[in-house]
């Protein structure tokens, strides 16, 4: 199985070096209430204006901090840190802050770009460097939002899209562990009500736009927050032995040029991240390995195509980058 050694590290970092400070083409997430709010990405978002959208430059930024981290030898990280410098300023966040406080974006990138916020911020924190500090504001104005949100939504959303609820858990749930007890306690709770009881998962995977696996991202959710033995039963319930190769090949992905079906690259990384996490976490479960080749297989189906087209170029490599990382604490 391919490994996560510095040269990849290094085109990875150059890929999103790339395309984190690249404002056009941009695809706005910006809800207007008059002239006076029509303006640039860059005006809008001073730190999160590039990748031709918020949330992809927003885990751009954490495909950079993580490399940084784990690679502090290559060329490329000094380009990091100089950049996070320059970007996670104290007036520039404070933009950001003001900018999701506004009554018009209650809903801005909820809930996908809520996680990877956090997500964001806990890799920050990892590294000595002022920009944590500067972004936590952002981050608990993000985890303040989770809570209320999970507050009023009755229904889990599945689909394998930005929108989907378990995901974002999981990014927000990492961050909260060691920082937020009250949202910890209140994702956990939400997940067991949303998914304890559902056995014989039976749903058509994958849709022809979706980059997560419906499935597979409720079942890595439950992994973190169950303990082992009862998410094993879970496991087995929820997701029978028979339906991981009927469901669970590699998907095709016809035209890299359009955003949309070029989402496939990312389910074919997305569900080798899931596969392979949910292995561990099952331990010596007779079906661990069974997850971990086909976990393989998607990872080969997707890697080579993280670079190229610029509608999966600005995003892939952080899916890549999860579908590499140690399942727990990366």
């Amino acid at each position: 199985m391919t490994t996560l050694d510095q040269p990849l590290a290094a085109r990875f970092a150059r890929i999103a070096l790339g395309h984190v400070g690249r404002e056009y083409p941009h695809k706005l997430d910006h809800v207007m209430e008059g002239d006076g709010d029509v303006l640039s990405p860059r005006t809008l978002h001073p730190c999160f204006f590039g990748s031709y959208d918020w949330h992809s430059c927003v885990h751009g930024w954490w495909t950079l901090l993580t490399l940084r981290r784990r690679f502090p030898d290559m060329a490329e990280a000094a380009q990091i840190a100089a950049l996070a410098e320059q970007t996670f300023t104290a007036d520039n966040l404070a933009t950001e802050l003001a900018y999701a406080q506004r009554p018009a974006s209650r809903g801005f990138e909820r809930p996908y770009g809520w996680g990877w916020l956090l997500y964001l911020h806990h890799e920050a924190a990892r590294h000595g460097e002022p920009w944590a500090a500067r972004m936590e504001p952002l981050a608990r104005h993000f985890a303040a939002a989770m809570r209320d949100y999970l507050a009023i939504l009755t229904y889990p959303i599945t689909v394998g899209t930005h929108y989907n609820t378990a995901f974002a858990l999981v990014l927000a749930r990492e961050w909260a562990e060691a920082r937020d007890p009250e949202l910890l306690a209140a994702i956990d709770r939400w997940s067991l009500q949303a998914f304890a009881e559902r056995t014989d998962y039976r749903g058509w995977e994958p849709g022809g736009d979706e980059f997560l696996s419906p499935s597979l991202i409720v079942a890595l959710l439950m992994s973190r927050v169950m303990e082992a033995e009862r998410f094993a039963e879970w496991f087995d319930a929820f997701l029978p032995a028979d339906r991981i190769a009927e469901i669970f090949t590699p998907a095709t992905v016809s035209d890299r040029s359009d955003g949309k079906v070029a989402h496939l690259d990312g389910l074919n990384l997305s569900r080798a991240w899931c596969l392979r996490t949910i292995a561990d976490a099952l331990g010596p479960h007779q079906r661990a390995e069974d997850l971990r080749d086909h976990a393989d297989r998607h990872l080969q189906a997707a890697l080579p195509h993280v670079a190229g087209d610029y509608m999966g170029e600005h995003w892939l490599a952080s899916f890549a980058l999860l579908a590499l990382l140690p399942s727990r604490h990366p």
